[in-house]
């Protein structure tokens, strides 16, 4: 995918202090890239500061720039620009969409139907649990599933687009030469293999924190919603749920317990307009998709019935909202040892989760 255009628009890209505005704002008054790379430091100067007029006279890195070009020397490897065709039509739609995208995997996935679907990274087992259901659900139906690759919700979302024909894009906060967290390796490389992996950062950009919310407006620009799944109320989740409503897409919130901080986010959402949803089918109805016959509710993946009633009435007792394990003797009228004995059973069958702090949480 190496030619002189795409080299053009790295030469743009790379130069340090050049950001989608100033690029924009060069190519209408220019042109093309290379129309920008030949004008005179006095024109360039009529439109972006002085000293980046100069800095695009200079170049950028020459190492930097043949890293990229090796980059692109890789067959799965893509350059996407403002001017070529397979650049995400959605994208255009927003305020500052990126001049340029790296790209690694199946580029036909931008064409597709698509929802971002975002939460904590420290996701209670529920939260994740919900997150790959969902994006099970609806990649099964066709729609790709778009995400950011952190852990908690994002990854869920990822796995549950890979398990349909879907499938999932990652849009990431560094270049696509750095897995970011590293505990993703290994979903990255299956992404990659199987789905799309997206940055607007060059390559050897590394995690800074304000890379993150620049990628957020991308998750939202690419997807026809966003489905917040567990969120606290200073949550970046809520920052692509912003940008997703001020671009005009839908904005979904599954409802948690009001007792959970990572249900806050998601409540604040829906009191603001967010739909309340319970189901994929509801997403669908909103946007218009017709639902299939089948839909998954919040719930555990196919959890185990209770092996009796004993295990039952816990379960009751328990609810749904995470309780301590003294809170939770009172509530069943067991002694200590039955209830841990029957926990751990509980546990072993998918039906609770422990959670920090020594509190359980039901599944079922």
């Amino acid at each position: 995918m190496r030619d002189t255009d795409s080299e053009d628009w790295l030469r743009l890209s790379l130069t340090p202090g050049m950001g989608p505005a100033h690029t924009c704002r060069l190519l209408a008054a220019f042109g093309t890239p290379a129309q920008v790379l030949a004008a005179s430091q006095a024109s360039l100067a009529r439109h972006v500061p002085d000293k980046l007029a100069q800095a695009l006279k200079q170049g950028p890195d020459p190492e930097q720039l043949a890293r990229s070009l090796a980059w692109l020397d890789t067959p799965e490897n893509r350059l996407l620009t403002l001017a070529d065709s397979d650049y995400p039509s959605s994208l255009l739609e927003i305020s500052d969409p990126p001049p340029v995208l790296y790209a690694k995997g199946q580029v036909g996935l931008l064409g597709s139907a698509s929802l971002g679907v975002v939460g904590s990274r420290n996701a209670t087992p529920q939260g994740v649990q919900n997150a790959e259901a969902f994006s099970r659900d609806l990649s099964q139906r066709g729609w790709c599933i778009v995400s950011g690759l952190a852990l908690g919700i994002d990854t869920a979302a990822h796995r549950g687009g890979l398990s349909g024909p879907g499938s999932t894009i990652a849009v990431v906060g560094t270049g696509l030469d750095i897995v970011y967290p590293a505990r993703n390796h290994a979903l990255a490389h299956q992404i990659a293999a199987e789905g799309l992996i997206l940055s607007e950062f060059a390559l050897g950009t590394p995690g800074r924190a304000g890379n993150f919310p620049r990628r957020n407006r991308i998750i939202s620009g690419l997807a026809r919603g966003v489905l917040v799944v567990e969120a606290a109320l200073q949550s970046g989740s809520l920052i692509t749920a912003r940008e997703a409503a001020e671009q005009g897409r839908e904005v979904f919130a599954i409802p948690g317990s009001i007792h959970s901080t990572l249900s806050k986010g998601c409540h604040q959402l829906i009191k603001h307009g967010a739909k309340l949803v319970e189901t994929a089918a509801d997403i669908l109805e909103e946007l218009g998709a017709a639902p299939a016959p089948t839909v998954l509710r919040p719930t555990a993946k196919n959890p185990a019935a209770p092996a009796d009633a004993a295990e039952a009435s816990l379960l009751a007792a328990l609810g749904h909202d995470p309780l301590d394990i003294d809170s939770l003797v009172m509530r069943a009228n067991l002694t200590p040892d039955r209830v841990y004995a029957m926990l751990l059973t509980l546990e072993l069958t998918g039906q609770v989760a422990k959670l920090p702090g020594g509190r359980y949480q039901r599944l079922a």
